[in-house]
């Protein structure tokens, strides 16, 4: 049997309120929590640290012991960061993708694609932001680390990684909560497209409920 021919415009050429009937899920709760979870990671392994001080001729297991709970929890910390904020980038390509083929099916307004594209691109930088951040506390991290590989000058980077760990947290944590907005604003406007797809299904005498 032959594929029916799609004939733009016509109700026989709208699929069915399935179709735009399941939105993306809001993900502004979701990214709040995990976000809080990843400053709190981010609190707790700088405090740890803190505790721990300078490494640099410490022989007490107990105290060694510590410093390796506190390396777990930094990669712990980086790999929850890199998560959260993978989580807004994927997102917003999902989210940016489902507005434009809902848009294009059934013919809304193209300015409400290009403020989706708008919103994921005042979004990502903060994402790439605060991953890059998450990356030079690492870096700081195993520089100042006296069993490292830059053991014969760690003892210098003791300091930077202690002004740059903190530093460095303060603007992952000021990335999250910028991207809160745009992510709250996206999906308002999936929201508004899911009015519009109700109004023309409507329109042409179509169900409107999935």
């Amino acid at each position: 049997m032959g594929r029916r021919a799609f004939v733009p415009g016509s109700p026989s050429s709208l699929p069915a309120f399935s179709f735009a009937s399941r939105p993306p899920p809001r993900m502004e709760k979701t990214f709040a929590r995990a976000a809080l979870f990843a400053v709190a990671l981010l609190a707790a392994t700088a405090g740890l640290g803190l505790w721990i001080g300078d490494l640099h001729g410490v022989t007490d297991p107990a105290v060694l012991r510590w410093a390796t709970v506190h390396r777990l929890s930094g990669m712990f910390t980086a790999l929850m960061v890199l998560l959260v904020n993978s989580l807004a980038v994927t997102y917003f390509i999902g989210t940016g993708r489902w507005c434009r083929e809902v848009v294009e099916t059934y013919r809304l307004d193209p300015a409400l694609v290009e403020r989706s594209k708008k919103l994921k691109r005042s979004s990502f930088p903060f994402a790439v932001i605060g991953m890059l951040s998450m990356v030079g506390i690492v870096a700081l991290g195993g520089a100042a680390d006296p069993g490292g590989g830059l053991a014969a000058s760690s003892q210098e980077w003791v300091t930077w990684h202690l002004v740059g760990g903190i530093g460095l947290g303060l603007v992952i944590a000021w990335c999250f909560q910028a991207q809160l907005p745009a992510i709250r604003g996206h999906h308002d406007l999936i929201d508004e497209i899911m009015s519009a797809v109700r109004r023309e299904r409507a329109a042409r005498g179509l169900d409107t409920e999935g």
